[in-house]
């Protein structure tokens, strides 16, 4: 679990003599918004004597979109398994500290795993338990599947600090119908009709979920509510979950899964899961995109795409 933040102004070659960091790189109201925000990680923490367990990014290779992700999230996955961790940003200035620290946390926050009131309960603890018994963590593409999941869980929370057990639940187990269909090569691109696919991904999912989740000690209607907000997740609505729900997940895809995804299914298939993923965002989350970093090919095909201005259509109208 991530425990501290580490941020070293100039070179990261120097990032181990106290003087590197000279004046605070951050104003004490860009450190209590970091704070606000990614709560349980102690922001501009002063760096540890001795060779304390970290990963090291490099805030210039970040702000270029060259840093490689791939082998960050390996270290980070193996840091995670063994317990407690830091975080050091390194090369910063004090004009962009705060950005690349509200960047790279929030590509990070999946190793914070806050909770609210609803989840801080021996049964969502169950809940998590029975999640993570369901994926092989060995295989790529269900590693991907559970990042997702627990960064999507983190962003709802983020979103609505007040969000219920289902909506959290929801969260967790709403791509759960890919461990049958997608686990060892994904197929999404092949789709006839890709809304139609997506549509039966959740279908198929909201069942899945339901019978993973029984026996854990969640009531009746709260597993009916989790089996709703699956089955209904790949389109907009008004229910306010859902809403909720297809906010996490799609900032999620930007912020953790865009730069994969690309390269994955290359520039074409790209573009049509942006402007499926940016019609399910609400204004209000989709202004939070220009905090999010994304590789610049994604960031031309986001602003390609028209915003959404008002209430999306039921599901009806748009079937």
């Amino acid at each position: 679990m991530l425990k501290r933040l580490i941020l070293i102004a100039g070179s990261s070659s120097s990032s181990d003599e106290p003087s590197a960091r000279g004046t605070p790189l951050l104003s004490t109201a860009d450190k209590a918004a970091l704070s606000r925000e990614f709560p349980g990680v102690e922001i501009d923490a002063p760096c540890p004597p001795g060779n304390a367990p970290h990963a090291a990014v490099d805030a210039r290779a970040w702000r270029a979109s060259q840093l490689d992700l791939w082998a960050l999230d390996t270290h980070l996955h193996a840091l995670d398994a063994r317990g407690l961790f830091d975080l050091r940003l390194e090369g910063l200035d004090r004009g962009s500290a705060a950005r690349t620290a509200y960047e790279v946390l929030t590509r990070c926050q999946r190793f914070l795993r806050r909770r609210n009131v609803a989840s801080a309960t021996a049964v969502f603890a169950r809940v998590l338990g029975r999640h993570r018994e369901l994926y092989d963590l060995d295989r790529p593409l269900v590693r991907a599947d559970y990042d997702h999941a627990i960064d999507v869980w983190q962003w709802m929370l983020r979103l609505d600090p007040r969000a219920s057990v289902a909506a959290q639940a929801a969260a967790l187990f709403h791509d759960v119908e890919r461990l049958v269909s997608e686990a060892n090569v994904r197929i999404e691109h092949r789709a006839a009709d890709y809304q139609a696919f997506k549509d039966e991904h959740a279908r198929r999912g909201a069942a899945l979920a339901r019978a993973a989740l029984a026996g854990v000690g969640l009531p009746p209607e709260v597993l009916d509510r989790v089996g709703a907000l699956v089955a209904s997740h790949e389109r907009p609505g008004d229910d306010a979950e859902l809403a909720l729900l297809n906010d996490a997940d799609a900032l999620s895809f930007f912020s953790l899964n865009s730069a994969g995804f690309l390269d994955y299914y290359g520039p074409e298939h790209t573009r049509v899961k942006v402007a499926y993923t940016l019609r399910r965002l609400r204004p209000e989350a989709r202004a939070l995109l220009p905090r999010v970093r994304c590789r610049p090919e994604v960031e031309a095909m986001i602003l390609g795409e028209p915003r959404r201005t008002s209430a999306p259509a039921s599901a009806e109208t748009q079937a």
